[in-house]
């Protein structure tokens, strides 16, 4: 007696990650795939109250929204007894709006709950279970983060699980977090306490890439002496790591436990129909991804920092970690600025070191040396300029290759891990918001630099342009800040980051050309700032 079920939920919970907008013949195409390659269950979506359904979504606003597409799924191949389910959240859609159960199309609800929502509203939540039951669908009891969740906690869900009697019970590794021993943890309690009818459903996110392993486990400790339902997506389609794929589970059950998936069918799928999309949208393990199941955190608060600030993973542990862990697990931007403003400033008192400073540039020409290509293009004039002017040379988080430079400006922490332990420190300008490797520099107060209300506020180059403002340079001359331009290479260094991030290039040139005419404006009459090589900055 085969025990184990396969529930792909690509449609839904892969869908996240292009918010569920999912052209209509894809839906209908990979259900069909789906059901040929003889997986059990096949999420459709979601139900969502707020939602106005039009198609090209699996973001549906009722059960006769997604039983179209089943219908057209086995419309010319016979219904077999593949199941096919939706999800509903907790508080994001009426249960009295759902339709009686229509056992040719949507047979199942996945009925899924924060803890947030077992701590205040669990009387509320058991009432909506038991009405899901009575419209005739098959219930499935997703409890998000089960691992979150302490053991008299646990126990008391499988308890109201018995109650109501749903057809599988959630063990859910919502971040990704968990490990073999805290499965195991996890299946000693629900198998003891759980009744034996009760499937146990498990859905992983692979931030640690130990969804496949943890399966594995998982069907040798459940041995057959219950049903097993396994959570799936093809390619391992899903937000930030994705989630266990489905083609690795379909190819170990046949291969190892002889059922009858079809694998090829599986793989032509994933061929036809995720090819193009993740082309334009990336999926699988990463360090952000890590990070976030390390720190038990939501993956856009790990993917905000690293790509919006550039910050090395220790930084990245300091700041989520002074999140507390209720808030961490959702996204909020405007905490995580604030936090990460909080972290970087570390306000120091550099009275002496700026006095210092002054007594070296007041006065001088600065050549300031940013990144750009135009430094390797314009390469003879930057030399001539040198020779002729005898500027101070200072260039802006990287080396010059064949330039010499008098002193180095880091306000990177990233950059200048690079280079602190290879260079002489006694030469180097750096902010206070670097926590490493910092004897001997020339370290400067960075939330005096930052310009707080803009969307930019701490870019390097600006920084050192208020530096030089406060130790009265005479003249600035800029080269290689360039500008960002679409689909090139805009850094000498590939170690800069070149794709877009959280803000448009066109944006970022905006911004920086507004901060530009604001800092001119400050110090016309006392230092001439020019660009010695092109710049978008400067049209």
């Amino acid at each position: 007696m085969k025990t184990i079920s396969i529930l792909d939920c690509t449609l839904r919970d892969g869908g996240r990650i292009i918010d569920c907008k999912f052209n209509d013949n894809i839906i209908i195409g990979i259900g069909k795939q789906l059901k040929r390659a003889g997986i059990n269950i096949i999420e459709m979506g979601f139900l969502r109250n707020q939602v106005k359904y039009s198609g090209n979504s699996t973001f549906f606003s009722s059960v006769q929204d997604a039983n179209q597409y089943i219908q057209q799924i086995y419309v010319n191949d016979q219904r077999k007894d593949e199941k096919y389910v939706l999800f509903m959240d907790y508080g994001l859609y009426n249960v009295a709006n759902l339709d009686k159960a229509d056992y040719l199309g949507i047979s199942g609800i996945r009925y899924g709950f924060t803890k947030k929502d077992y701590c205040t509203s669990l009387k509320e939540i058991v009432s909506e279970m038991k009405q899901i039951k009575d419209k005739g669908y098959d219930l499935y009891f997703q409890d998000v983060n089960t691992n979150g969740y302490e053991k008299d906690e646990i126990i008391k869900l499988i308890s109201i699980a018995n109650e109501v009697g749903p057809v599988s019970f959630g063990i859910v590794d919502t971040y990704g977090s968990m490990y073999l021993d805290e499965l195991e943890n996890l299946w000693n309690i629900v198998d003891y306490y759980l009744d034996k009818s009760i499937a146990i459903d498990f859905h992983s996110h692979n931030n640690m890439q130990l969804s496949f392993a943890l399966t594995q486990r998982l069907i040798q400790l459940v041995n057959n002496n219950r049903k097993l339902i396994i959570d799936s997506t093809l390619n391992g389609m899903g937000k930030c790591a994705g989630n266990l794929n489905t083609e690795l589970i379909v190819d170990f059950l046949s291969r190892k436990y002889n059922y009858g998936y079809n694998l090829d069918i599986v793989l032509d799928t994933i061929d036809q129909y995720l090819f193009s999309l993740k082309k334009q949208v990336s999926w699988g393990y990463s360090i952000a991804a890590f990070m976030a199941g390390v720190y038990k955190a939501h993956p856009n608060n790990i993917i905000y920092l690293t790509e919006k600030y550039r910050l090395n993973s220790k930084d990245i542990k300091y700041i989520i970690s002074a999140i507390d862990e209720k808030t961490r697990q959702k996204y909020d931007y405007n905490n995580i600025e604030k936090i990460y403003k909080e972290y970087c400033s570390n306000k120091i008192n550099d009275t002496y070191t700026v006095d210092k400073l002054r007594t070296l540039f007041m006065g001088k020409k600065v050549l300031v040396l940013v990144p750009g290509r135009t430094i390797k293009e314009y390469y003879d004039r930057i030399i001539q300029y040198i020779r002729k002017e005898k500027p101070i040379v200072l260039s802006v988080n990287f080396i010059p290759e064949n330039i010499s430079c008098d002193y180095l400006f880091y306000a990177n922490t990233i950059h200048w891990e690079k280079i602190s332990d290879i260079i002489e420190h006694n030469k180097c300008i750096v902010t206070s918001n670097i926590h490493v490797d910092i004897a001997n520099t020339y370290l400067v107060d960075y939330s005096s630099l930052i310009v707080e209300d803009s969307a930019l506020y701490d870019n390097s180059t600006i920084m050192l342009l208020n530096l030089l403002k406060n130790i009265e340079v005479k003249e600035i001359k800029l080269a290689g800040f360039d500008g960002l331009k679409e689909k090139e290479k805009n850094y000498i260094d590939d170690t800069f980051p070149n794709d877009k991030v959280n803000i448009e290039y066109k944006e970022i040139n905006l911004e920086i050309k507004k901060l530009l005419e604001q800092y001119k404006n400050k110090v016309v009459g006392n230092i001439k700032i020019e660009f010695l090589t092109p710049s978008i900055y400067e049209e």
